[in-house]
């Protein structure tokens, strides 16, 4: 469905930024490049179109195409870039596509993935390693080059810039998804990769954060099966307004597209390396990890008698189940 033309608002929260969405042919990343078309950013669509969830099936640039038509057709701006984020050179091309298209680059937000599920146990080396490049490394090449990208612009000015990092990672990262090891180690990464780079370039004016989101896409399809969609959801107009809503499906990427869109937005400037899980209009910031309990040897240095006296007690009455997984986080829902 095409989006409907629309006036355009005098004041956009992103007016004159310029966006790139990896990921952002289907489901969230489609969601996410919306939206930030209608808060006024050009965005560089990138998609690597092959049909396979599993990166299987020839790459097309079809999918990137469609979602840039249906901006330009909305009355915004925005171009297609079919490359491989996981590939180190194509990434560069993409960053360097925005900047000489749109004269710079102000927002990135890291979509783009694919899923090889697989029990430890029986996990092939090539599973493990395709959904590490793909999420991991493709997060990693395109931060570079916008990084790389930012650092020369804020030398060059002699003052702060406008940049924008939007990651994501997985529930599967923080509940610890048992049939999915490569995926749930890849998105952890991100959020190492994330916080690193928040506080690295926190110097220039950039922020960088990390969103854990639930939606309804090709990748999840299976997962979502049981869930009753209750409607096509909302289509949301460039310019600001949305078209009439329908009943809207929970699990809709587009419950997750205004996080993503705040994050990018000037109003965001003091959220930085955070971590928030969004999903069926709800949004929960996750605190960072706090120490439970904390041991001193009365000796030189532990040895195996003193710490089976300390820890095997302090273990002892805690649930079998109960790891560093942070499984409530899948009960979280809309109140």
């Amino acid at each position: 469905m095409s989006l409907p033309r629309l006036p355009r608002p005098p004041l956009l929260p992103l007016e004159g930024r310029a966006a790139v969405v990896t990921g952002a042919g289907r489901g969230l990343g489609r969601a996410e490049a919306l939206e930030l078309a209608r808060l006024g950013a050009a965005v560089v669509v990138n998609d690597y179109g092959q049909p396979g969830r599993d990166g299987s099936g020839d790459a097309s640039a079809g999918p990137a195409e469609e979602v840039a038509a249906e901006i330009r057709a909305a009355g915004g701006r925005a171009l297609a870039h079919t490359g491989d984020v996981a590939d180190h050179e194509q990434a560069r091309e993409l960053v360097e596509l925005t900047v000489a298209e749109f004269g710079q680059l102000d927002i990135l937000v890291n979509n783009a993935g694919i899923l090889r599920d697989r029990m430890v146990f029986s996990m092939s080396e090539d599973e493990w390693d395709s959904v590490i490049r793909v999420h991991l490394k493709g997060h990693f090449n395109t931060t570079h080059f916008a990084s790389a990208h930012w650092r020369a612009r804020s030398k060059a000015a002699d003052a702060l810039v406008y940049g924008r990092i939007v990651n994501t990672s997985s529930e599967a990262f923080l509940a610890g998804s048992a049939g999915q090891p490569n995926y749930a180690a890849a998105k952890g990464g991100i959020v190492g990769l994330t916080t690193s780079t928040a506080l690295a370039l926190s110097k220039y004016g950039v922020t960088a954060n990390v969103i854990c989101p639930r939606a309804r896409t090709r990748m999840t399809a299976d997962v979502f099966a049981g869930f009753q969609e209750p409607g096509e959801g909302a289509e949301k107009g460039v310019g600001g307004r949305r078209a009439p809503l329908a009943p809207i499906d929970p699990l809709a990427p587009e419950h997750v597209a205004p996080l993503v869109g705040y994050l990018a937005s000037p109003a965001a400037a003091h959220v930085n390396g955070q971590l928030l899980v969004v999903h069926g209009g709800m949004v929960a910031v996750v605190e960072r990890p706090r120490v439970a309990a904390k041991f001193d040897t009365k000796q030189d240095a532990f040895t195996y008698d003193e710490l089976d006296a300390l820890l095997t007690p302090h273990y002892a009455d805690r649930p079998r189940g109960e790891t560093f997984a942070a499984a409530e986080v899948l009960g979280l829902k809309h109140e």
